[in-house]
C-alpha cells in the first residue's frame, strides 16, 4: 500500500509539476527505495541515487566526447558495467548499467547539446524526487517496528527443538534407537542449525528496525531493546549445538553397543529428554505480553528438568556406566545433558529476569 502511495505522488510531482519527459523514473525511484526498515531504505537509497548520478555521468561524459553511436554505446556498456560491480554499491550496481543505458537513449534522441544536459540532468532530478517522496511516505506511513521478528525467529527454533528432543525422547524410552531412527535424529539436529540462522536473520531485521524510526518514539516502544533477546539466542543457539552433538553420539551408541546392558540408563536419559521437550514447548509459545507467567512456568519445568538430570547421573553411576571409556560414547553423552541443561536454565534465568524488570 505504501509503494501504491508513494509511486502516485511521485508519478504527480514528475507529470503535472516537472513536466517531465520520462516521469516513470520518478515512481520506479520511489517503489525502491520500500525496504523492510527505514534504516535500511536510507542505505539503500543512497546507493542508488550513486549509481544513477554514476551512470548518467559515464553516459555524459562518454556522449559529448564520442557522439551517439554504436561504439559509444560499446565503451558506455563497457564502463558502466564495470563501475557496477563495485562492492561499495551494493545489490545497487546494476543500476549504474541501466541509468547509463536510459540515459544513452535519452541523449541520442536530443537534437542539440543544450537538450542533451536537459534531459540528462532531469534524469537525476526524478531519481532525487521519486527517492525523496519514497523515504517520506516510508517514513511517515506506519514505519514498521519488527520487533515481533525476533519472537518469531525464537518460536521456530524452539519449534525445531521440541520436535527433535520428542521423539528422542519417545525412542530412548523404548530403547529404540534404529538407524533410521538415529538418521533421522541426526538430519533434525541438523535442521536447528537452519533454524538458528533464520532466527539469527529475525533478530536482526528487528534491531535494524529501529535506527530512524519514529515509532520509537512512542512511550510504548521508548525503552525497546534486543539484548534480552540476543542473550536468549546465544542460549538457544549453544543448545541447538550440543543437541545436534548428542544426536551424533547417539548414532555413535547405535554402532558401537551390541547390547542393552546400560538401558536404564538410557531410558532415564530419554526422560530427561522429555523435560528438554517440555521447556523447549513453553519458549516456543512465548510471547512479551505474557511473559511473567510463562517464565514462572518455565522454572517449574526447568526444576523438573534438574531432578531428570539428576537421574540421569545417578542411574550412570548405580548401573557402572564407563564414563572414561574414550571408546564410548558414555561420557560425551553425559556431559553434552549437563551442557545442554546449563544453557536451557541460561535462558530460564534470563527471561526471568527480564519479566521481573
Amino acid at each position: 500500500m505504501k509503494s501504491v502511495v508513494a509511486a502516485t505522488l511521485a508519478w504527480w510531482v514528475s507529470h503535472d509539476v516537472v513536466h517531465a519527459t520520462s516521469p516513470a523514473f520518478a515512481p520506479f525511484s520511489a517503489v525502491l527505495t520500500m525496504h523492510v526498515t527505514i534504516s535500511r531504505s536510507i542505505w539503500q537509497t543512497l546507493r542508488y541515487v550513486a549509481a544513477v548520478a554514476l551512470g548518467v555521468a559515464v553516459q555524459a561524459a562518454i556522449g559529448f566526447s564520442a557522439g551517439p553511436d554504436l561504439f559509444a554505446f560499446l565503451l558506455v556498456a563497457v564502463v558502466a558495467l564495470t563501475i557496477g560491480q563495485v562492492r561499495t554499491l551494493g545489490e545497487q550496481g546494476p543500476q549504474v548499467a541501466t541509468a547509463a543505458f536510459f540515459a544513452f537513449s535519452v541523449y541520442s534522441q536530443s537534437t542539440s547539446n543544450a537538450d542533451r544536459i536537459k534531459e540528462l540532468s532531469q534524469i537525476v532530478l526524478l531519481v532525487l524526487i521519486g527517492c525523496g517522496i519514497g523515504l517520506i511516505v516510508n517514513l511517515c506511513v506506519a514505519p514498521p517496528l519488527r520487533y515481533r521478528s525476533a519472537e518469531q525467529g525464537l518460536h521456530a527454533l524452539a519449534a525445531e527443538m521440541e520436535t527433535l528432543l520428542d521423539d528422542m525422547a519417545d525412542g530412548l524410552a523404548h530403547s529404540d534407537v534404529s538407524e533410521e531412527r538415529a538418521e533421522r535424529w541426526r538430519v533434525a539436529g541438523e535442521r536447528t542449525q537452519t533454524a538458528v540462522g533464520q532466527a539469527r536473520a529475525g533478530l536482526s531485521t528487528a534491531e535494524n528496525s529501529l535506527p530512524f524510526n519514529p515509532r520509537r518514539l512512542l512511550p510504548a516502544h521508548r525503552d525497546l531493546s534486543f539484548t534480552r533477546y540476543r542473550e536468549v539466542l546465544a542460549a538457544m543457539e549453544r543448545a541447538a549445538y550440543q543437541l545436534a552433538s548428542l544426536t551424533r553420539s547417539l548414532a555413535r551408541w547405535r554402532e558401537a553397543e551390541e547390547t542393552y546392558t546400560y538401558t536404564p540408563v538410557l531410558k532415564a536419559y530419554g526422560a530427561f529428554t522429555a523435560r528438554l521437550r517440555d521447556l523447549a514447548h513453553v519458549i516456543a509459545e512465548l510471547d512479551s505480553d505474557t511473559l511473567g507467567k510463562q517464565a514462572e512456568q518455565m522454572n517449574e519445568v526447568a526444576g523438573r528438568a534438574q531432578e531428570a538430570l539428576q537421574d540421569v547421573l545417578g542411574a550412570a553411576a548405580e548401573h557402572g556406566l564407563p564414563l572414561a571409556d574414550a571408546n564410548r560414547p558414555y561420557g560425551v553423552l553425559v556431559v553434552e545433558a549437563t551442557r545442554l541443561m546449563e544453557e536451557f536454565q541460561h535462558t530460564c534465568d534470563v527471561l526471568r529476569d527480564t519479566a521481573d524488570a
